[in-house]
């Protein structure tokens, strides 16, 4: 008999498929119709009835003109979800990665850092979520860059208008616009460090990839730290950067704390207009597509595969 046999790329083929398999099939049986049904509900006026539990109503594209001409939030959040995106992702990406470059160097307490860097990530999808919604909490200190003194109640540490006038006073007029992007950073700089901690065990995982024979023999052939880190490290990584992007884009419009996601709870939950809400989700969803597709598109002709 003859005997069956597969290539290597079909073997690959395969492993990819069963890799990705739970996925799919937990799309199928969990997500798949509430996918579908929402698309429906975005074109209809959902009449909720007490006896046969909810009628549709008929609407046709009059639940995406009234999020766009009439709504007064909609468009206002979604372009300060944009712009949160913009300016959130590079500060996540290069501090993720500065951060995993270091914790890739041997020294003491290597991993007592790692886990602490991971930490607020741990944190903040337990206990620390419930105290969102109160103003008092200790979140919305972090959230200002301030530290309370448990004894006085008093709030101490560096704030950012002082960051401002210090740096404005030490770099020329020009760099203006710049000293305004790191002070926002410094105030969202809990939720930028929060944000971190799964991109850096990727950035970490793919520098631990990189063959050490590469960095022996450059060294040998006279090449500096720096050239090492233009030459191998950054190129040998770009791919994992494409993946950190994508991942952190995804988790910003996503975040409890982006407007958007909070006016899509507010009209489907608390209002119950689930209609509009469903439309509501759905353009931002397209836009975030969109979004990504671009960014995408721009990266991959930078990123280096190794084979």
């Amino acid at each position: 008999m003859r005997r069956f046999s597969l290539s290597l790329e079909q073997r690959r083929g395969i492993k990819g498929y069963a890799f990705i398999s739970p996925f799919l099939i937990g799309f199928v049986m969990f997500f798949l119709y509430p996918f579908i049904h929402s698309v429906i509900l975005s074109f209809h006026t959902v009449d909720i009835q007490r006896e046969s539990g909810y009628g549709l109503i008929w609407e046709g594209l009059e639940n995406y003109r009234y999020m766009f001409r009439v709504d007064p939030d909609y468009n206002r959040h979604l372009v300060a979800s944009i712009q949160n995106m913009f300016l959130n992702v590079p500060i996540i990406l290069i501090f993720s990665f500065f951060a995993a470059t270091l914790l890739n160097q041997k020294f003491r307490g290597r991993t007592l850092a790692r886990a602490i860097l991971f930490l607020p990530v741990i944190i903040s999808s337990g206990v620390v979520m419930r105290f969102q919604d109160d103003p008092n909490a200790l979140r919305s200190l972090l959230e200002a860059g301030l530290s309370v003194d448990p004894s006085t109640g008093a709030q101490t540490g560096l704030r950012s208008f002082e960051l401002s006038l210090l740096l404005n006073q030490m770099l020329p007029p020009e760099m203006t616009p710049y000293v305004s992007y790191i002070t926002g950073a410094v105030d969202r700089i809990y939720d930028l460090v929060n944000a971190s901690g799964v991109q850096i065990l990727v950035f970490l995982a793919a520098l631990q990839s990189i063959p050490p024979s590469m960095f022996e023999a450059s060294y040998i052939e006279g090449a500096t730290g720096w050239e090492n880190f233009w030459k191998i490290t950054f190129p040998m990584i770009s791919s994992w950067f494409l993946v950190n992007t994508v991942y952190s884009i995804v988790d910003t419009f996503t975040a409890y704390s982006n407007p958007m996601m909070i006016k899509l709870q507010r009209v489907g939950l608390e209002q119950q207009q689930y209609g509009r809400a469903s439309a509501m989700a759905w353009v931002y969803f397209a836009i975030i597509m969109l979004l990504m597709g671009i960014i995408l598109k721009l990266m991959s002709k930078r990123v280096f595969y190794y084979e």
